[in-house]
């Protein structure tokens, strides 16, 4: 829409590419790379061996025998994030090798700056997040085949074989539901500044159908991940040294900090699609539960980050929707919180089975007579891996969605 001379043309809605948000893939990285150049080899071929390393006990000799490599011959973002991806791997193998029970207290200098340095370089923390372990941890078996699962695998894993891989690429396919979201929030907000009521309905509609698409991926989970798998053998490398107290001292990083450094593990809500959806439709989370939240947003990329932040400083469709009283707007904006808060409920259920169910199983079978060697961790039976007290916090978060529906 052209604006006359005399009429001051409404600032641009915010453009995803300069977020670094792809319109095809959202908050995913656009097809990572799955090789680093020739001088990083010790990494990709440490990382490339994870799990037979970690089963084998031999990882951290290892680790010890790696050289330390200068990353100045790192070029690029994508190049700064497959070694990223890497060194996170290498970092939760080396730390959970033994269990619970047997952690270290200092990752060795020769991974410990260089992945410092990685971190600094792309605003990360230096432990395996929700930007590693999914967004950048993908390949396309086929190049030109489609983005489903049958296509896909991973670049690095650890142990937990296929229930890892499902794991990783369900989660995967949820952020690649949200797109057509993530792409509506722009039209979204223009429309809000305008006062397009008729643009602003479409975009709502558009995200709406998109939340519940996400819904129908997270399904998928049942079909590719035994909770078995998932609570005795992949969670534990998912977990951080911030709020555990298998690790309750943090970790000295050698070479970077003679102090130890406490950060939290891998968790959805690392995820920058809910944030964004929260922030667009208006969503006020209880006090503790957004403090959590907003602590999880620096585990994500800058620009995703100040994606987040913009939203929420942009006009706001739900005043817009207020003052309307349009009943059809306010009901494509009442699907969009349903929807969200439906995908919430959904998601209880899933940490449901995968831990709360799990983790009852694995105190019964720890009570059992015999060595200690193989049972299930138990530092974070109650936790997420964030460290957030998990059924208190995401049924508050549950509940203050739905407080976010507009009555008539």
């Amino acid at each position: 829409m052209e604006a006359g001379a005399d009429v001051e043309e409404p600032p641009l809605p915010l453009a995803l590419s300069r977020f670094q948000v792809s319109e095809e893939f959202g908050f995913l990285l656009p097809d990572p790379l799955t090789e680093l150049p020739e001088p990083y080899g010790p990494w990709m071929d440490i990382a490339r061996e994870l799990p037979q390393l970690i089963t084998s006990h031999q990882l951290r000799p290892r680790v010890h025998q790696m050289p330390q490599l200068s990353t100045q011959h790192l070029r690029g973002r994508e190049e700064l994030h497959l070694a990223h991806l890497a060194l996170s791997f290498i970092t939760m193998g080396y730390v959970w090798q033994e269990g619970e029970e047997g952690t270290v207290q200092v990752l060795p200098r020769n991974l410990a700056v260089p992945y410092w340095e990685v971190s600094q370089a792309l605003g990360l923390p230096p432990i395996l997040s929700h930007t590693d372990f999914v967004l950048a941890n993908w390949r396309r078996k086929d190049p030109n085949g489609p983005l489903e699962i049958e296509n896909l695998d991973t670049i690095i894993t650890l142990p937990g074989g296929e229930s890892l891989r499902g794991f990783i690429l369900v989660t995967l396919l949820v952020e690649k539901a949200a797109v057509p979201g993530i792409k509506a929030i722009p039209r979204a907000l223009g429309a809000t500044l305008q006062g397009d009521e008729e643009t602003l309905h479409r975009a709502l509609e558009e995200l709406a159908g998109a939340i519940e698409a996400m819904r129908e991926a997270l399904r998928r989970m049942h079909d590719y991940v035994d909770p078995e798998v998932f609570y005795s053998v992949i969670r534990i490398f998912l977990s951080g040294w911030k709020d555990n107290s298998a690790m309750e001292h943090g970790l000295i990083y050698e070479g970077v900090s003679p102090e130890p450094l406490a950060f939290s593990g891998g968790s959805a809500a690392q995820s920058t699609v809910l944030h964004a959806f929260d922030e667009l439709l208006g969503i006020r989370h209880h006090q503790d539960s957004a403090a959590f939240l907003r602590r999880m947003r620096e585990y994500m990329p800058p620009a995703h980050r100040a994606f987040v932040e913009a939203i929420g400083g942009a006009a706001s469709p739900r005043l817009l929707v207020l003052s309307s009283g349009d009943a059809r707007l306010r009901a494509a904006f009442n699907r969009c919180v349903s929807a969200l808060a439906e995908f919430r409920s959904y998601h209880i259920a899933i940490v449901t089975k995968y831990i709360a169910v799990a983790a009852a199983k694995a105190k019964a079978r720890r009570a059992e007579p015999g060595p200690a060697a193989g049972k299930p961790p138990s530092a974070l039976e109650a936790k997420g891996t964030g460290g957030s007290h998990i059924f208190s916090f995401l049924k508050s978060i549950r509940d203050s969605t739905r407080a976010g529906m507009i009555s008539a």
